[in-house]
């Protein structure tokens, strides 16, 4: 897989350089300003590089889930915006994905000039399974530059035409982003120094089985939080009272407790509410004593002591999914607690995207601390599932630049 340093070392200047981009930020949903601006400025050193070098860049990316048609809740006008600010300079947003303006904006550029496309979900085709339909917008987002840089780590397991078909069509690299992601998981892969502990959080089983089969013959110890914890705990025979359940999967948490028991550890106390709400009545209970009209919205004091321990000794630790509803300020230490510990771990400590990494910034924490804070939690998770990630795979494929 050829790098963005190659790239570099051939020159860029005056070339027309398309970078696929992670720039799926949160908005308030009120003000539409972004919330979180950490993806954004995890996509500068690969833009700042290429405008370094002369290029003439070109950036694609998404912004939450538009129906495939043009929608203004959607527009990346204020990532454009920020985009700009942290650049320090002007980046013009196109007023479509590849259409009329796209193609006028593009071939306007200067030397280290930004433009950001619009929002590549405004097109179906960009999310097709018709391989004939994404190949169209792939032409047509390809026809806007020379070379390809595909940057955008949390999307690299989404067999889209930004993603994947454009690569087909262009001479491609991985971005500094993708790279650094990629050196981290492997490095969690390979031969992670031990103690080797996984954390893991959320709120359902059925989204993480996957990846707690393919890691629990590897790890030393697997740490269960979140709301997902409450169906394991109905496999070992507790009442859970109205916490999330998945009926359908305690058969399989007693099967994996059964078969690795000595390496899963679970809550020994949750904080538990009589409603979902931030003004709910609380109390910590041991988890062999939910009331049946109580549920469990965070894991407790003890269960952080607990937690703790296990991650104290550990040399390397992987973190994906929340201890509770963080959002939520009555059910946010235990997420705060684990965080905390996981940023004092000797050795390295990788934060796994998603709502991990917004709990780290909406709780104020240190984000230096880690050794790696991913942007990709679905990209992460499935690679170490050891699934093929199409946007990956793609790259690895000729195209010399």
């Amino acid at each position: 897989m050829r790098s963005l340093d190659d790239l570099l070392a051939e020159g860029v200047s005056g070339r027309r350089v398309l970078v696929r981009a992670d720039l799926n930020v949160p908005l308030d949903k009120q003000t539409r300003e972004i919330t979180d601006d950490g993806r954004i400025r995890a996509s500068l050193p690969s833009i700042q590089a290429l405008r370094d070098g002369g290029a003439r860049v070109v950036v694609a990316a998404h912004l939450g889930r538009p129906k495939g048609t043009p929608d203004p809740q959607f527009s990346l006008a204020p990532v454009a915006a920020r985009l700009g600010e942290l650049l320090g300079t002007d980046v013009e947003l196109a007023a479509d994905v590849a259409g009329d303006d796209a193609r006028a904006k593009a071939a306007a550029l200067g030397d280290g000039d930004v433009l950001l496309l619009e929002n590549v979900r405004f097109e179906a085709a960009e999310t097709s399974k018709d391989d004939a339909e994404r190949g169209e917008l792939a032409d047509r987002l390809a026809a806007l530059a020379d070379v390809y840089v595909d940057d955008a780590f949390g999307a690299v397991h989404r067999k889209h035409a930004s993603v994947y078909d454009v690569a087909l069509r262009l001479p491609h690299v991985a971005g500094r982003l993708v790279a650094t992601e990629l050196d981290v998981l492997t490095r969690l892969t390979s031969d992670p120094a031990r103690p080797y502990v996984v954390v893991l959080g959320g709120s359902k089983v059925s989204d993480k089985l996957a990846v707690i089969e393919a890691l629990l013959p590897k790890v030393d110890r697997l740490l269960v939080g979140g709301g997902m914890c409450f169906t394991f705990l109905a496999a070992q025979g507790h009442g859970v009272g109205t916490s999330l359940l998945e009926a359908d999967q305690v058969d399989t948490c007693r099967r994996l407790l059964a078969e690795a028991g000595d390496r899963i550890v679970l809550p020994v106390d949750v904080v538990a509410a009589s409603a979902f709400s931030a003004d709910a009545e609380t109390a910590v209970v041991d988890v062999d004593a939910i009331p049946d009209d109580r549920m469990g919205l965070d894991v407790g004091p003890r269960t952080v002591e607990v937690f703790g321990r296990e991650l104290g000794g550990a040399r390397t630790v992987f973190w994906n999914g929340p201890m509770g509803v963080f959002e939520m300020a009555p059910f946010q230490a235990g997420t705060r607690g684990v965080a905390q510990a996981v940023a004092a771990v000797d050795g390295l400590s990788v934060v796994g995207g998603g709502d991990s990494a917004a709990a780290v910034r909406t709780l104020g924490l240190d984000e230096a601390a880690y050794g790696h804070i991913s942007t990709g939690g679905g990209a992460s998770l499935e690679y170490l599932e050891g699934r093929e990630l199409p946007g990956l795979a793609v790259l690895t494929e000729g195209g010399a630049a």
